[in-house]
Protein backbone atom coordinates (compact mmCIF):
# COMPACT_ATOMS: atom_id res chain seq x y z
CA UNK A 1 0.00 0.00 0.00
CA UNK A 2 3.07 2.27 0.77
CA UNK A 3 4.35 1.22 -2.69
CA UNK A 4 1.47 2.55 -3.92
CA UNK A 5 0.96 5.70 -2.64
CA UNK A 6 4.27 6.63 -3.29
CA UNK A 7 4.36 6.16 -6.74
CA UNK A 8 1.35 8.04 -6.78
CA UNK A 9 2.91 10.71 -5.85
CA UNK A 10 5.90 10.11 -7.80
CA UNK A 11 3.49 9.98 -10.63
CA UNK A 12 1.94 13.54 -10.12
CA UNK A 13 5.34 15.47 -9.45
CA UNK A 14 6.37 13.88 -12.72
CA UNK A 15 3.73 17.03 -14.49
CA UNK A 16 1.67 16.07 -17.21
CA UNK A 17 3.75 14.46 -19.19
CA UNK A 18 3.33 10.99 -17.51
CA UNK A 19 -0.19 10.54 -18.43
CA UNK A 20 1.76 10.50 -21.97
CA UNK A 21 4.35 8.33 -20.81
CA UNK A 22 1.95 5.88 -18.90
CA UNK A 23 -0.34 5.84 -22.18
CA UNK A 24 3.25 4.31 -24.23
CA UNK A 25 4.18 2.16 -21.20
CA UNK A 26 0.21 0.11 -21.90
CA UNK A 27 0.73 0.24 -25.55
CA UNK A 28 4.51 -1.30 -25.05
CA UNK A 29 2.91 -4.08 -22.80
CA UNK A 30 -0.07 -4.78 -24.51
CA UNK A 31 1.91 -5.51 -27.97
CA UNK A 32 4.70 -7.67 -26.32
CA UNK A 33 2.62 -9.83 -24.45
CA UNK A 34 0.34 -10.34 -27.61
CA UNK A 35 3.36 -10.95 -29.85
CA UNK A 36 4.45 -13.28 -27.27
CA UNK A 37 1.52 -15.34 -27.63
CA UNK A 38 1.37 -15.18 -30.93
CA UNK A 39 5.14 -15.61 -31.46
CA UNK A 40 4.63 -19.13 -29.45
CA UNK A 41 1.70 -20.08 -31.72
CA UNK A 42 3.75 -19.64 -34.83
CA UNK A 43 6.45 -21.89 -33.81
CA UNK A 44 7.30 -25.26 -35.77
CA UNK A 45 9.50 -27.94 -35.91
CA UNK A 46 11.26 -26.73 -38.89
CA UNK A 47 13.39 -30.06 -39.22
CA UNK A 48 10.45 -32.72 -38.41
CA UNK A 49 7.97 -30.51 -41.09
CA UNK A 50 10.52 -30.64 -43.97
CA UNK A 51 11.05 -34.22 -43.81
CA UNK A 52 6.97 -34.70 -43.36
CA UNK A 53 6.75 -32.50 -46.83
CA UNK A 54 9.97 -34.13 -48.77
CA UNK A 55 8.58 -37.73 -47.98
CA UNK A 56 5.13 -36.50 -48.74
CA UNK A 57 5.97 -34.85 -51.91
CA UNK A 58 8.52 -37.82 -53.33
CA UNK A 59 5.71 -40.15 -52.69
CA UNK A 60 3.06 -37.77 -54.59
CA UNK A 61 0.49 -37.32 -51.33
CA UNK A 62 -0.05 -34.21 -52.14
CA UNK A 63 -3.77 -33.81 -51.12
CA UNK A 64 -2.77 -35.03 -47.34
CA UNK A 65 -0.03 -32.64 -47.01
CA UNK A 66 -2.91 -30.08 -48.24
CA UNK A 67 -5.27 -30.79 -46.23
CA UNK A 68 -2.93 -31.09 -42.88
CA UNK A 69 -1.55 -27.98 -43.77
CA UNK A 70 -5.10 -26.27 -44.47
CA UNK A 71 -6.06 -26.33 -40.96
CA UNK A 72 -2.73 -24.25 -39.50
CA UNK A 73 -2.43 -20.81 -39.48
CA UNK A 74 1.60 -21.41 -39.67
CA UNK A 75 3.54 -19.25 -41.92
CA UNK A 76 5.09 -22.17 -43.11
CA UNK A 77 2.33 -24.36 -43.61
CA UNK A 78 0.77 -21.32 -45.66
CA UNK A 79 3.22 -20.92 -48.05
CA UNK A 80 2.95 -24.86 -48.59
CA UNK A 81 -0.46 -24.48 -49.46
CA UNK A 82 0.46 -21.48 -51.67
CA UNK A 83 2.51 -23.79 -53.69
CA UNK A 84 -0.09 -26.65 -54.09
CA UNK A 85 -2.52 -23.96 -54.80
CA UNK A 86 0.19 -22.66 -57.50
CA UNK A 87 0.61 -26.03 -58.72
CA UNK A 88 -2.59 -26.94 -59.17
CA UNK A 89 -3.60 -23.76 -61.53
CA UNK A 90 -0.13 -23.96 -63.89
CA UNK A 91 1.51 -21.01 -62.01
CA UNK A 92 4.67 -20.35 -60.42
CA UNK A 93 5.35 -22.17 -57.46
CA UNK A 94 8.07 -19.91 -56.58
CA UNK A 95 6.14 -16.67 -56.80
CA UNK A 96 3.29 -17.81 -55.28
CA UNK A 97 5.06 -18.79 -51.59
CA UNK A 98 7.27 -15.11 -52.69
CA UNK A 99 3.59 -13.70 -51.75
CA UNK A 100 2.41 -16.20 -49.69
CA UNK A 101 5.86 -15.50 -47.28
CA UNK A 102 5.24 -11.52 -47.99
CA UNK A 103 2.24 -11.53 -46.05
CA UNK A 104 3.55 -13.93 -43.50
CA UNK A 105 6.12 -11.58 -42.30
CA UNK A 106 4.02 -8.65 -42.59
CA UNK A 107 2.01 -9.77 -39.80
CA UNK A 108 5.01 -11.39 -37.75
CA UNK A 109 6.50 -7.69 -37.98
CA UNK A 110 3.37 -6.54 -37.21
CA UNK A 111 3.61 -3.78 -33.84
CA UNK A 112 7.54 -4.03 -34.37
CA UNK A 113 7.12 -0.32 -35.85
CA UNK A 114 5.02 0.89 -32.58
CA UNK A 115 7.75 -0.39 -30.02
CA UNK A 116 10.45 1.40 -32.51
CA UNK A 117 8.30 4.71 -32.19
CA UNK A 118 8.06 4.30 -28.38
CA UNK A 119 12.25 4.09 -28.01
CA UNK A 120 12.25 7.65 -29.98
CA UNK A 121 9.49 8.97 -28.29
CA UNK A 122 9.24 8.23 -24.65
CA UNK A 123 12.90 9.81 -23.58
CA UNK A 124 11.76 12.98 -25.40
CA UNK A 125 8.70 13.08 -23.24
CA UNK A 126 10.65 12.48 -20.62
CA UNK A 127 12.91 15.48 -21.16
CA UNK A 128 9.85 17.67 -22.36
CA UNK A 129 8.62 16.96 -18.47
CA UNK A 130 11.75 17.48 -17.26
CA UNK A 131 12.47 21.13 -19.25
CA UNK A 132 8.56 22.36 -18.51
CA UNK A 133 9.32 21.57 -14.37
CA UNK A 134 12.84 22.75 -14.28
CA UNK A 135 11.29 26.24 -15.99
CA UNK A 136 8.31 26.41 -13.04
CA UNK A 137 10.91 25.85 -10.59
CA UNK A 138 13.18 28.75 -11.60
CA UNK A 139 10.20 30.68 -11.86
CA UNK A 140 9.43 29.63 -8.10
CA UNK A 141 13.11 30.72 -7.41
CA UNK A 142 12.68 33.58 -8.56
CA UNK A 143 9.71 34.63 -6.44
CA UNK A 144 11.45 32.75 -3.20
CA UNK A 145 14.78 34.54 -3.86
CA UNK A 146 16.88 33.13 -0.82
CA UNK A 147 15.42 29.93 -1.21
CA UNK A 148 17.77 27.36 -3.00
CA UNK A 149 15.67 24.47 -1.67
CA UNK A 150 12.71 25.24 -4.13
CA UNK A 151 14.88 25.36 -7.05
CA UNK A 152 16.79 21.81 -6.29
CA UNK A 153 13.56 20.35 -4.55
CA UNK A 154 12.02 21.19 -8.12
CA UNK A 155 14.79 20.23 -10.60
CA UNK A 156 14.99 16.69 -8.76
CA UNK A 157 10.91 16.61 -9.06
CA UNK A 158 11.37 17.30 -12.77
CA UNK A 159 13.63 14.47 -13.66
CA UNK A 160 10.89 11.76 -12.81
CA UNK A 161 9.61 12.42 -15.94
CA UNK A 162 13.09 11.58 -17.81
CA UNK A 163 13.66 8.23 -15.68
CA UNK A 164 10.00 7.23 -16.68
CA UNK A 165 10.81 8.49 -20.27
CA UNK A 166 13.71 6.83 -20.22
CA UNK A 167 12.65 2.96 -18.46
CA UNK A 168 9.58 3.01 -21.04
CA UNK A 169 12.37 3.03 -24.14
CA UNK A 170 14.33 0.52 -22.49
CA UNK A 171 11.34 -1.94 -22.22
CA UNK A 172 10.35 -1.26 -25.60
CA UNK A 173 13.97 -1.67 -26.96
CA UNK A 174 14.40 -5.02 -25.27
CA UNK A 175 11.04 -6.25 -26.68
CA UNK A 176 11.98 -5.07 -29.96
CA UNK A 177 15.58 -6.32 -30.02
CA UNK A 178 13.78 -10.14 -28.98
CA UNK A 179 11.19 -9.79 -31.53
CA UNK A 180 13.01 -8.98 -33.84
CA UNK A 181 15.49 -11.60 -33.24
CA UNK A 182 12.70 -14.00 -33.74
CA UNK A 183 11.23 -12.29 -36.76
CA UNK A 184 14.78 -13.55 -38.34
CA UNK A 185 14.12 -16.93 -37.03
CA UNK A 186 10.44 -16.69 -38.63
CA UNK A 187 12.26 -16.01 -41.86
CA UNK A 188 14.99 -18.41 -41.98
CA UNK A 189 12.68 -21.26 -41.38
CA UNK A 190 10.76 -19.61 -44.24
CA UNK A 191 13.29 -20.02 -46.64
CA UNK A 192 14.16 -23.37 -45.41
CA UNK A 193 10.75 -24.81 -45.93
CA UNK A 194 10.82 -22.94 -49.59
CA UNK A 195 13.66 -24.39 -50.24
CA UNK A 196 12.21 -28.07 -50.24
CA UNK A 197 9.16 -27.59 -51.44
CA UNK A 198 11.18 -26.12 -54.55
CA UNK A 199 13.16 -29.19 -55.15
CA UNK A 200 10.31 -31.84 -54.46
CA UNK A 201 7.83 -29.95 -55.70
CA UNK A 202 7.15 -30.69 -59.80
CA UNK A 203 6.48 -26.73 -61.21
CA UNK A 204 4.11 -28.21 -63.12
CA UNK A 205 0.93 -30.07 -62.31
CA UNK A 206 0.90 -34.11 -63.43
CA UNK A 207 -2.37 -35.97 -64.55
CA UNK A 208 -2.79 -37.85 -61.78
CA UNK A 209 -3.64 -34.65 -60.09
CA UNK A 210 -3.11 -32.39 -57.54
CA UNK A 211 -6.47 -31.93 -57.84
CA UNK A 212 -7.63 -30.72 -54.10
CA UNK A 213 -11.15 -30.19 -55.19
CA UNK A 214 -11.68 -33.61 -56.80
CA UNK A 215 -9.63 -35.48 -54.05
Amino acid sequence: MDFLIEAMSWFHKGGPVMYLLILSSLVVVTILVERFVYYRKMNLDVAGFSEYIVSGFQNKEYEAIYQSCSVSAKPAHKIVIAALDAQKMGRNITTAMESSAQLAVAHLRKGLSILSTVVTLSPLFGLLGTVVGMIQSFSIFSLESGQPMAITGGVGEALIATATGLSVAVLALLGHSYFSYRLDGFITDLEQIAGEVEKNLPNVTDEKGVNHEAA
